[in-house]
């Protein structure tokens, strides 16, 4: 049997696996719409609770007051009439307790005190029993003597206010009901609520209907842009109407699809071309490589060709690469644009063009300076310069560099550029039949095209009086 495993010495103990925490379920995504919509129903329904909080208070308030400041008008009118004549209880035995000429008609009634401070028969009107306060003051014998509080009974809310007749006669109580007033203001608040939540309603849908005219477009965008992304598909319809953000943003997605079609297609056209520029050098390197194991029965002279072809080729694939490199990189993330002194770029590259072809260069440039980046234009005016001595190769008159302002043009003494060719000297891979048998890949023009146009210009191409090109670029002034 095996035993249970032991713990070898000076070896700490394992640590147990930490239990995960459980995953919390995740909540759904709310809309653009859903989110716009609560968002006003809640400013709505927060706006409401205000106005009906500040017009409740103020109501009742309002209400209050007045119905306090009518009890203490009544309290003090019959204060003043029992200090200016003598009363008797019974004097306020009528329907209401009051008279016309003692207080002006408002909701209240009244009790009166015999001396003893008991309830006068014929005067009861509620069911409200006297205090010891209201006895005293029923014994009393200075008139006009006050008495006024809130009192309660049977869960019914009264203010009362007590008189003293004087001479011992008795006092009378004035009686109001706060109950009709809360009621009252009961049924405001009820209403006031009510109100408050209708007002949220309909203030989330028509937030709903609102959110919903609002971001339309934006969702049809949303749409289309997760179709490209699923897809990949570049031709999706992108709404662009309107000329607010969201009609902005439509219009900027659709040109940037618009460029990723583009961009797409050049890379398509190119990987075809490169793909079919690339084989033949590949053949004959292939082929040549083919002959390497019988170098050694080779003729010395057919040797040494096939080294020199060899070499030759390695230098041309070499080339082609590079050049398919510099078209199918966009190095303007790389470079920054900076200011650059036209006739110093010039010159430079008419210094390199001499050590390489040993041809004389001459530069007439004059001092403009643009604001572009250095190295492209320096590799534009290298490959315009490398076309003139190739397709110059006597040398029957020096090459020209002419700069005025943002206008580069190189100037040869060749055989010029046949009618036929002048349209598409420019397009990658295009070799002119007279080209064909000369070095190059067809693609310095192309990327003198492709340099100029990412600086805002155009390249041009034509034939000099007398014979030879022009060939050159426009910058953006």
């Amino acid at each position: 049997m095996t035993g249970p495993a032991r713990r070898l010495p000076g070896l700490p103990h394992p640590r147990p696996p930490r239990p995960r925490p459980p995953r919390l379920p995740r909540l759904p995504r709310t809309g653009l719409r859903t989110t716009l919509a609560l968002a006003f129903a809640a400013i709505a329904a927060l706006v409401a609770v205000l106005i009906g909080a500040l017009g409740y208070h103020a109501a009742a308030r309002l209400i209050r007051d007045d119905e306090t400041a009518d009890f203490g008008a009544a309290v003090d009118s019959v204060g003043r009439q029992v200090q200016r004549e003598a009363l008797f209880p019974g004097d306020f035995a009528g329907p209401s307790g009051l008279s016309a000429d003692l207080v002006r008609p408002i909701r209240v009634t009244t009790q009166s005190l015999d001396p003893d401070g008991a309830v006068l028969p014929g005067t009861a009107r509620l069911d409200l029993p006297p205090s010891p306060s209201d006895q005293e003051l029923a014994h009393a014998d200075q008139p006009g003597r006050t008495s006024i509080g809130l009192r309660h009974q049977r869960d019914e809310g009264y203010r009362v206010g007590v008189v003293s007749l004087g001479g011992r006669r008795g006092a009378v109580q004035i009686i109001q009901q706060v109950g009709p007033t809360e009621e009252l203001l009961a049924t405001l608040r009820t209403r006031t609520v009510a109100l408050v939540a209708v007002v949220t309603v309909l203030a989330g849908g028509a937030g709903r209907l609102l959110a919903r005219r609002i971001t339309g477009r934006l969702v049809r965008l949303t749409d289309a842009a997760e179709l490209v992304a699923s897809s990949g598909r570049l031709d999706v319809p992108v709404p662009a109407a309107g000329t607010d953000e969201v009609g902005r943003l439509g219009r900027a997605f659709d040109r940037m699809l618009v460029r990723l079609a583009t961009a797409r297609e050049n890379q398509r056209r190119l990987a075809q071309d490169a793909g079919h520029e690339l084989r033949t050098p590949l053949t004959s390197l292939r082929t040549n490589l083919s002959v390497l194991p019988s170098l050694d029965r080779l003729p010395p002279a057919e040797r040494t060709a096939l080294m020199a072809d060899l070499a030759e080729e390695a230098r041309e694939l070499t080339q082609l690469v590079e050049e398919l490199v510099a078209l199918a990189a966009d190095s303007r993330a790389d470079e920054q644009p900076t200011e650059v002194v036209l006739a110093d770029l010039v010159r430079e590259a008419a210094a390199q063009a001499r050590r390489r072809s040993g041809r004389e260069v001459l530069v007439d440039a004059d001092g403009t300076v643009v604001t572009a980046r250095p190295d492209a234009l320096a590799r534009a005016v290298g490959n315009l310069l490398d076309n003139a001595a190739k397709f110059d190769p006597a040398g029957t008159g020096p090459i020209e560099v002419v700069v005025r302002g943002p206008r580069v043009e190189v100037r040869d003494r060749g055989p010029g550029i046949d009618a036929a060719d002048l349209d598409r000297v420019f397009d990658r891979f295009y070799r002119a039949t007279a080209a064909r048998s000369l070095p190059g890949s067809g693609l310095g023009l192309a990327i003198v095209d492709e340099v100029a146009r990412s600086h805002g210009g155009t390249a041009f191409a034509g034939n000099r009086d007398g014979g030879g090109a022009v060939i050159g670029f426009t910058l953006d002034g």
